[in-house]
């Protein structure tokens, strides 16, 4: 299947800091939850899953910065993680985020399918 670029939100919705904008893709064959947010006047979007135990991070829906708006957080283990590379910054990682390439044209942001990551068919 070759790569497409779907269409995810408008860029106004991913304000910096703020509350991500959730969707559903089909990773290595099962069915995930990701999330995209801004950090530094750029997109980004990762699976929702922690690397230390394949949980859900948000504690609130679509919640993901700490209070500081500069750090990624697990609700419930208390792993950090980078929101610009999804790089494990602390507490108990195994790793970093599985990262979803995004683009932003034209006042929309895409995500980008890969040969593991497929959008979620009905």
């Amino acid at each position: 299947m070759s790569n497409q670029r779907i269409p995810l939100c408008n860029a106004s919705d991913l304000v910096e800091g703020g509350n991500a904008v959730p969707f559903d893709v089909v990773h290595g064959g099962e069915t995930c939850r990701a999330f995209a947010v801004r950090f530094e006047g750029l997109p980004h979007a990762y699976l929702n899953r922690c690397s230390h135990v394949a949980m859900e991070m948000d504690f609130q829906p679509d919640r993901f910065f700490d209070d500081s708006g500069q750090w990624l957080l697990c609700a419930t283990h208390g792993a950090v993680y980078k929101p610009d590379t999804g790089e494990c910054a602390g507490g108990p990682c195994r790793g970093g985020l599985v990262k979803i390439a995004l683009s932003e044209e034209d006042g929309v942001v895409h995500w980008h399918t890969d040969w593991n990551l497929q959008p979620l068919s009905f």
